[in-house]
């Protein structure tokens, strides 16, 4: 992916940073891969006012899951306040790296570095902040 190699500042849990400052807009579409114990696989997200209102799985795995657990797949303001949750609760990894105008590009959590499967890799690529809509179908 692209966006892992994108610059922008990185911050972790160790260098003091206590909460993000990105405001998320109420609509916007991003891609989500991600590599958690419950959410694995490439996702293409919609959000509409502040909630998910769409998500396209892009491979085998992520096509099973949007259909299966669809409220899984989270907002990237979700993604931040998770950041947050675990720099509050010190784990032992909470980093994430921002685009230039502030929004997440990858964000890594790790709770208990011995821990097993407690891991979590989240990288947003493809971010459109106008949400564009769909083209309508004819009628």
């Amino acid at each position: 992916m692209a966006t892992a190699c994108a610059s922008g500042p990185s911050t972790s849990a160790k260098a003091g940073k206590a909460e993000t400052t990105w405001e998320e807009p109420a609509s916007y579409d991003y891609t989500l891969p991600s590599t958690t114990q419950v959410l694995a696989g490439i996702f293409r997200v919609k959000v509409r006012d502040g909630t998910v209102a769409q998500v396209t799985g892009i491979d085998s795995d992520s096509r099973r899951q949007a259909r299966e657990l669809p409220g899984q797949v989270p907002t990237m303001g979700e993604l931040l306040n998770r950041l947050d949750q675990a720099r509050r609760d010190h784990a032992d990894t909470a980093e994430a790296r921002y685009a230039a105008d502030g929004h997440p590009l990858r964000i890594t959590l790790d709770g208990d570095k011995n821990a097993i499967d407690d891991e979590a890799l989240y990288v947003i690529s493809s971010y459109d902040p106008t949400g564009s809509p769909q083209p309508s179908s004819p009628s």
